[in-house]
């Protein structure tokens, strides 16, 4: 909330409502005279958001969609700019807990992983249609995993035999295709790279992120702000070099006597580097501990 800075009478939008956590905090902060906007392509999300802030009438509007599509949204409002931009990229308690979707390995739960239910495929269609060196990429790639490989031929065999339907099958799989001495060492679950992957294939979650910092500027007024709450580094490192390209003013060599490129800073940074959670924040809510925060100002 210091960064994004919510006033009264502002125009703000949290693009993951999740639980409303964050969208209450800036709905009071806003209210009397503010317009909020909350999007969230989890319609369990919306259904939870019209509950909690029904009180608030029409300063309140809710839209089932990606983030992604930002700028379209406030077209089809009528919205020209806003004041603020808050989106936080990660799953919400109840996803993982909740949902029934198989986000998590630690309950047995069909292979969805879908956050948006109309999306065409699933975890489980990928895990058993994708060609082996596909899959090992898509492990490697947004997972990290250096085990992706060994990971991708013991899903591919073991699917040849009969098809892999459940989150505690896949973690079994995983599991024993990992090195024993590599497992032993972890402080994480063996699966959870692997899990982490696979859901960012399902949603194109980065393709969509990617698209979002394409927009985000042009949508804000003059002096509005935008903060992204990230939870592992591919998502970091889309926000934090999209950011540092708008900031930057001038390119040109050093050695020019005048500027010839006319570039000029678009942002300015609130966060010249990404905030951590201290450790009584992790100790009170340890869902919290990767969690990337980087903030900006429009010019």
């Amino acid at each position: 909330m210091t960064a994004l800075d919510p006033k009264q009478g502002g125009t703000f939008v949290d693009g993951t409502l999740g639980g409303g956590g964050h969208s209450a905090l800036i709905i009071d902060r806003i209210m009397p005279g503010g317009r909020f906007i909350g999007i969230d392509q989890d319609m369990d999300a919306i259904q939870n958001a019209r509950k909690r802030f029904s009180d608030h009438g029409e300063s309140v509007t809710l839209v089932h969609d990606n983030f992604a599509n930002i700028a379209a949204i406030l077209k089809d409002l009528g919205v020209s700019g806003v004041d603020g931009i808050l989106v936080d990229i990660g799953l919400s308690q109840h996803q993982l807990e909740g949902s029934g979707r198989g986000f998590s390995f630690m309950r047995d739960e069909p292979l969805d992983m879908r956050m948006d239910a109309r999306g065409d495929t699933t975890a489980e269609d990928l895990v058993n249609t994708l060609p082996e060196k596909e899959l090992a990429d898509i492990i490697f790639k947004y997972g990290e995993e250096r085990f992706s490989r060994g990971i991708a031929r013991a899903i591919v065999k073991k699917r040849q035999a009969s098809p892999i339907t459940t989150t505690a099958e896949l973690a079994d799989i995983i599991r024993y295709a990992m090195p024993a001495k590599a497992v032993a060492k972890q402080k994480i679950h063996p699966a959870t790279r692997s899990f982490q992957a696979i859901r960012i294939a399902v949603n194109r979650e980065l393709d969509r992120l990617e698209r979002f910092m394409d927009d985000f500027l042009g949508l804000l007024n003059p002096g509005g702000r935008l903060c992204v709450l990230s939870f592992h580094s591919l998502e970091d490192r889309i926000v934090k070099q999209k950011m540092k390209e708008l900031a930057t003013g001038c390119t040109c060599p050093k050695q020019f006597p005048i500027c010839t490129c006319g570039n000029e800073p678009k942002v300015k940074l609130l966060t010249r580097k990404a905030v951590r959670p201290a450790d009584d924040e992790v100790a009170e809510n340890p869902m919290a501990r990767s969690t990337r925060l980087r903030a900006c100002e429009k010019l």
